[in-house]
This record gives C-alpha cells, sequence and structure tokens, in this order.
C-alpha cells in the first residue's frame, strides 16, 4: 500500500507543460500581431491627422489587410509543409512494400541507439513491422518528426490566423468606431490588452507572467509611438 501511494505520488508531480504551445501560441502570437500592428497604425496616422473618420478607416483597412494577408501566408506555409510531408511519407511507404526487412532491421537499429539490447530491439521492431499502417508511423515519426494521421490542416491554420490578427486589431479600432475622438483612450485599451496578451504567453514561456506582459507592452508602446512621430512629421509637412 505504502509503494503504491508513493508510486501515485510521484507520478501526479511529474508533469510537464505544453512545450510545443498547442493552441495556444499561435493563437495569442497571432492576436498580438495585429494588436501591436494595428495600433501602431492608427497612431501614425492619429499623429498626422486629426480626422476620426479617417483613422476609423486606416485601422479598418489595416485589420482587413493584415488578416487576410496572415490568413493567405499562413495557408500557403501550411500547405507547403503539409505537402512536402506527405511526399516524404510516400517515399518512405514505398520503402517499406519494396525492402521491409531492410526496414525492419533499420527500425531495431534505431532502439539499439536509444539503449534498448539488440535481441529485444529485433522483437519490438518485427512486432511493429506486422502492421504495414503502424510501421509507416513509427518510422515516420522517427525519421521526420511527423504523425502520418495528424498533419496540420492549412485551412484551419488559415482560419486561426485570420480570427486572431482581426481580434487583436479590433482592440485599438473598436473605442474609435463606438465613437471616441482621442488617441488615447484607443492608447489605452490596447495597453492593458498587450499587457494581458504577454502575461498569457508565460504561460509557454519560462518568463514571469509579469516580465511578460511588461516586455509586450514596451514593445507595442515603442512601435506606435514611432509611428506616431512619423505621421505627426509627415501630418506638419515637415516631409
Amino acid at each position: 500500500m505504502t509503494e503504491a501511494r508513493t508510486g501515485a505520488r510521484a507520478e501526479a508531480h511529474h508533469q510537464h507543460r505544453d512545450v510545443t504551445g498547442g493552441w495556444l501560441r499561435p493563437a495569442v502570437f497571432g492576436a498580438m500581431d495585429g494588436l501591436v500592428s494595428n495600433f501602431a497604425l492608427i497612431a501614425g496616422v492619429a499623429g498626422g491627422t486629426a480626422e476620426t473618420r479617417i483613422i476609423a478607416l486606416a485601422g479598418i483597412a489595416g485589420l482587413a489587410a493584415g488578416a487576410f494577408s496572415m490568413a493567405g501566408g499562413e495557408y500557403v506555409s501550411v500547405a507547403s509543409q503539409r505537402e512536402l510531408a506527405e511526399a516524404e511519407i510516400d517515399v518512405e511507404r514505398r520503402e517499406l512494400e519494396r525492402h521491409p526487412e531492410a526496414e525492419e532491421a533499420e527500425l531495431a537499429q534505431m532502439y539499439v541507439q536509444r539503449g534498448v539490447d539488440p535481441e529485444t530491439a529485433r522483437e519490438v521492431a518485427r512486432q511493429i513491422s506486422r502492421d504495414p499502417e503502424e510501421a509507416l508511423a513509427v518510422h515516420t515519426r522517427a525519421e521526420l518528426g511527423v504523425d502520418p494521421g495528424d498533419l496540420p490542416s492549412p485551412l484551419l491554420a488559415a482560419g486561426s490566423s485570420f480570427l486572431s490578427f482581426a481580434f487583436g486589431a479590433l482592440v485599438p479600432l473598436l473605442p474609435y468606431l463606438i465613437g471616441a475622438r482621442s488617441l488615447w483612450i484607443s492608447a489605452a485599451a490596447s495597453m492593458v490588452a498587450l499587457f494581458v496578451a504577454g502575461a498569457v504567453v508565460s504561460r509557454v514561456t519560462a518568463r514571469s507572467w509579469w516580465f511578460s506582459g511588461l516586455r509586450q507592452l514596451v514593445v507595442g508602446a515603442v512601435a506606435a509611438a514611432l509611428t506616431w512621430g512619423l505621421g505627426s512629421l509627415i501630418g506638419t509637412g515637415g516631409l
């Protein structure tokens, strides 16, 4: 009983964070990209003109252009990655069909290199190789680092990027859409959102929430201040 409790206690403490970031990383970073870029765009235009209609129009254009650009780029990137993976998986499938013995020996050698004794490694490889699909999955995971049954979806990646970017870009724009006439209202909303987004990112990093939040706030503020200064310079006829 004591041994069982000890094992359960050890297992309960052996937990890891998701080091790949899962859905959280692309979603949060997409939102931060939209937030920073559209906040900077709105600040730049606000630095050159006091016309809230023009500022809001620039913000809407920035949201739409950025979201569609992100979605298109993500679709092409993930589709190309998937096509490459599928081509390499087909190569591995043909090798398993044409040279099953050699592939089985290769799999056994992989286990030997990981510390399994040769006899056990050969037996494990033999049993895995009895199922062609399982053998293909094991070989591709070991050699390519991909799972044939879990390849990324280009449409899902594009849709996620579009929505996350649009959500972030809406934050600095929303005050103008509901009647605000001052950049400071948009800036305040953006600063809060930047800090929160940075704090959320700390879930997939080793940094504290306040450090990540402040870092993201500073990055966004600097970007907005620089574009505001450029907009003011252009708006006053300095360029």
